[in-house]
């Protein structure tokens, strides 16, 4: 089985979306499936150098390989044209085609090539079906939508969701393709020793530090959490916070939140480490006590399942759409929307240190046994045969 991988990029820079496509690739071709993964060189939307890679050439990565293209002429729209005529000469060599995300120009144009040249494709929307996500360029999004996306999603084999809460609320656009309900995928992780990350950034052994990781985005609910640690602290909860994380496209807002946390008492008792990865990230996820992140909408959340998978206890809201998992699983604690119910879940789960492991360890357990990139490949490559399998994908160009 021969299946195309088409995302806009993999650069760390654009977090766990885009390195998931890496996961499953690995995962597939360690199960025989041949995959190559067709990316542009993009590496950031506001000035960065582009990815320092090869271009238009096969560079084997773990047992599949990855061809780069330069993005042009829209740069900031991860777009590229050499992409799109090497797709369309080479369609015909693969059998299906997994696209990653939506509302992406060159996934959009990627989705319309396959189908004239009749070749099967899965679409992953990356939560742009979510009806908060939806609102944002609301009118453009409609526009972009009836000139692409609806085609896209009514010619797809199938639309890969990566639970049950994001298929049941997505927007269709009126059309009606397959549901392909499978999670996302995370990887056992070597865990350096503990108090390394305390060590590093000078966080004593005697405050439990409160770790958010993830993009710096309007969606992740941080004007939900900076009020309620305000709140825990002017009650006299001691806890040290650690903000991990960027945002490559709107570095406004990043810079609105650090001088937001740098006038509040919090500067006090928080650390802002920027973008981390490797041993770093690795090290605030063993340190960590508890991992937050309160968003708005969350089609899956990788960020906490990696920090399930390190044994952490989760403190989400229950729109981060694996909190039935979490909580079926008693592996965190899950809230709502809510500055108050907030405060509430982080006062309850900062007080039992105790209850923190205990809920821990069944976060690791949980994530090891449901979330493991080789169940994933396997529920993956049943997905891609039942494709094949379809009247529609027979007779090819």
């Amino acid at each position: 089985m021969k299946i195309l991988q088409i995302v806009p990029s993999i650069s760390l820079i654009y977090g766990g979306p885009s390195q998931m496509v890496m996961g499953l690739s690995a995962a597939l071709a360690s199960q025989g499936v041949e995959v190559t993964i067709l990316t542009t060189d993009s590496n950031g939307d506001f000035g960065q150098a582009p990815l320092d890679v090869p271009l238009d050439k096969p560079v084997p990565q773990d047992g599949y390989q990855v061809r780069y293209f330069r993005c042009y002429p829209f740069r900031r729209y991860k777009f590229s044209l050499d992409l799109l005529r090497w797709l369309w000469a080479h369609a015909k060599d693969y059998d299906v085609a997994h696209i990653h995300a939506l509302f992406s120009p060159v996934s959009s144009a990627a989705a319309t090539i396959a189908r004239q040249k009749k070749l099967p494709y899965i679409l992953r929307p990356l939560g742009t079906l979510d009806p908060a996500d939806l609102q944002k360029k609301r009118q453009l999004k409609q526009i972009y939508a009836a000139l692409w996306e609806k085609p896209n999603l009514a010619g797809a084999a199938g639309i890969h969701f990566t639970s049950k809460q994001e298929a049941k609320i997505s927007e269709r656009f009126g059309t009606n393709p397959p549901d392909i309900v499978i999670p996302l995928g995370v990887k056992s992780l070597k865990m350096p020793p503990k108090g390394e990350a305390r060590q590093r950034w000078g966080i004593t052994d005697n405050q439990p530090l409160l770790l958010f990781m993830s993009r710096i985005d309007p969606k992740k609910g941080l004007d939900l959490l900076i009020p309620a640690l305000e709140r825990l602290l002017a009650s006299g909860v001691n806890f040290h916070f650690v903000l991990a994380g960027t945002n490559p496209q709107d570095p406004d807002y990043e810079n609105q939140i650090r001088e937001e946390i740098k006038a509040s008492p919090l500067s006090s008792c928080t650390t802002i480490t920027g973008f981390v990865t490797g041993e770093s990230k690795l090290a605030l996820l063993q340190d960590a006590d508890l991992f937050v992140l309160p968003s708005y909408y969350e089609n899956f959340g990788i960020a906490v399942a990696e920090a399930m998978v390190a044994g952490t206890a989760v403190v989400i809201s229950d729109q981060v759409h694996i909190w039935s998992d979490v909580k079926g699983a008693d592996a965190g604690w899950v809230c709502s929307c809510e500055v108050e119910a907030l405060t509430d879940a982080l006062r309850e789960a900062l007080a039992d240190v105790g209850e923190q492991e205990r809920r821990g360890s069944n976060a690791r357990d949980y994530a090891l046994n449901n979330y493991s990139w080789d169940a994933i490949a396997n529920l993956m490559i049943q997905a891609y045969r039942e494709v094949l399998s379809k009247p529609s994908s027979v007779g090819r160009n």
